[in-house]
């Protein structure tokens, strides 16, 4: 598949009975694949500006042949070995998913145990490091998202209707959802930065959201801050809705890519490391 304009490299994933994780450590990691009778691009890359491994790990998850779960997780900045925490919980969710297939688990089920296991994993590294974890699970044309922190999921339909959104686990978050703080002021806020709550907490709790069904042609997307507080939410709706789906990818990861390495008329300007999953069903 053909780079995007920032010169993103494919860079190896680490494949296990079917499951794709990719850390891009040190290089950019991109995968395209097929899932859950739809079709997926997972990308991720470390903040442009820092020497230091990348901090966020996703993942593509099958759940027997119609169903799948895909995970974006971003370990938290300013705390211990944040990629180290963002890899165990994704490894241990990963883990605890292929036990529950095994014992043909309902996946609502067996989502719930695995963000536990993911949770208990990341707590007994026992050197106070923490990520966030969002997971899409995908059964037929049936998504539901689960969601701890502030990496993020949109479903939009090919117009441009927003089906699904999660709420950040921030004070931003929660203002932006009571309708306190408009989403674009959110990009700008001084607080924009806290979340209050990881994995590997003794507190974490998980967001289950509604079930949700997809049309044809439907773009599920999942990203850490990275991508999200560098590119407004109207601006992702109108680039991944349409064409084709490795066009839309580099769409988005190319404007966040590009404000990272420059502030410009009065756009939101934050490198970080950035994850971004896309999934589509195709029409037919």
């Amino acid at each position: 598949m053909s780079s995007g304009g920032d010169g993103i490299k494919q860079g190896e994933q680490q494949q296990l009975n079917d499951v794709l994780v990719l850390d891009g450590a040190f290089e950019a990691d991109r995968v395209e694949t097929g899932v859950a009778a739809g079709n997926v691009i997972a990308y991720t890359c470390r903040d442009p500006y820092k020497d230091t491994e990348n901090e966020d790990t996703v993942a593509i998850l099958p759940y027997g042949p119609a169903a799948a779960v895909l995970a974006v997780a971003d370990g938290a900045g300013g705390l211990p070995a944040g990629k180290r925490a963002s890899l165990t919980a994704v490894t241990a969710l990963a883990a605890s998913l292929q036990s529950a297939m095994d014992k043909t688990t309902l996946l609502r089920t067996a989502i719930l145990n695995g963000i536990e296991a993911a949770n208990l994993a990341v707590l007994a590294l026992g050197n106070g490091s923490a990520t966030t974890l969002t997971v899409i699970t995908i059964e037929g044309r049936l998504i539901r998202s689960y969601q701890v922190g502030d990496s993020e999921a949109i479903v939009i339909g090919q117009r441009g209707l927003v089906k699904l959104q999660t709420t950040a686990h921030s004070p931003t978050g929660f203002a932006v959802e009571a309708g306190f703080l408009d989403q674009r002021e959110a990009l700008h806020h001084a607080e924009r930065h806290l979340v209050s709550n990881f994995i590997g907490t003794s507190d974490m709790r998980i967001d289950v959201g509604t079930e949700v069904e997809l049309d044809l042609r439907d773009t599920v997307f999942l990203a850490s801050d990275g991508l999200m507080d560098n590119v407004h939410v109207d601006e992702i709706i109108e680039l991944v809705r349409k064409g084709p789906l490795a066009n839309a990818a580099d769409a988005v990861v190319d404007v966040a890519r590009q404000r990272m390495k420059k502030a410009r008329d009065g756009q939101p300007s934050k490198p970080d490391d950035l994850s971004v999953i896309l999934y589509r069903k195709p029409g037919r």
